[in-house]
């Protein structure tokens, strides 16, 4: 399997630039390029479950450190487990404007990028889970593995590719690398599209609703 070690060499020979300023830069272009696999792939290897507290008396959520997408939100309330809906922050003031009257959570917003607003206050403290979007560990030496590594390999190398010709300024070769990556992403997004139907099934919104995904399409 392909691991940091094998990342960084493969850059350097494809490059062929084993020049001191660019050994030092290589830990801040896999960076970048973790980065954007983290912002432009839907794929379940980034979802992580994670529990939390649902406090009486308290409408404030705090997510997960890292989270980048909230996928679902759910609590369970008298042993049964129930995904509460999301609204805007405007529908959750007018629904719920007295934040210390109390009842059973139906809706959630985000207030911003680290917590949520529930409404009703909870009654009672409960359960929840957050299913959420995060990066994998950072590539490095003490860490050498992640997802990336693992099943979007060839996405990962050419991101890198493009990172370390940009810092070369080496422009005419951009668009080419730029062009490779499209190409592998394009292959990860395939897959994670597969991944959310089997043979028996159309194509379905991984929500649960109206059927908005095309087939054939990424």
């Amino acid at each position: 399997m392909a691991d940091y070690t094998t990342l960084t060499t493969d850059i350097i020979n494809t490059t062929e630039n084993d020049s001191t300023e660019f050994l030092n830069q290589l830990p801040n272009i896999v960076n970048r390029a973790e980065e954007r696999l983290t912002d432009e792939l839907d794929d379940y290897g980034l979802v992580t479950y994670t529990s939390v507290a649902v406090s009486q008396g308290n409408n404030i959520v705090t997510l997960p450190t890292g989270t980048r997408i909230l996928k679902n939100f759910n609590v369970v309330v008298n042993g049964k487990r129930t995904s509460i809906l999301v609204k805007t922050d405007e529908y959750l003031r007018d629904y719920w404007n007295v934040s210390a009257s109390t009842g059973e959570p139906k809706y959630y917003a985000h207030k911003d990028n680290t917590t949520i607003m529930v409404a009703p206050t909870p009654s009672s403290t409960s359960n929840g889970e957050i299913v959420h979007v995060t990066r994998p560990t950072t590539l490095t030496s003490a860490s050498p593995t992640n997802y990336f590594t693992g099943f979007c390999y060839n996405a990962l190398f050419n991101a890198c590719l493009v990172e370390s010709y940009i810092f070369m300024k080496n422009f005419q070769v951009i668009p080419a690398m730029e062009q490779n990556y499209q190409s592998a992403i394009a292959v990860v997004r395939n897959r994670a599209r597969r991944f959310r139907r089997d043979d028996m099934t159309r194509p379905a919104s991984p929500a649960g609703a109206d059927d908005t995904v095309v087939d054939g399409s990424n």
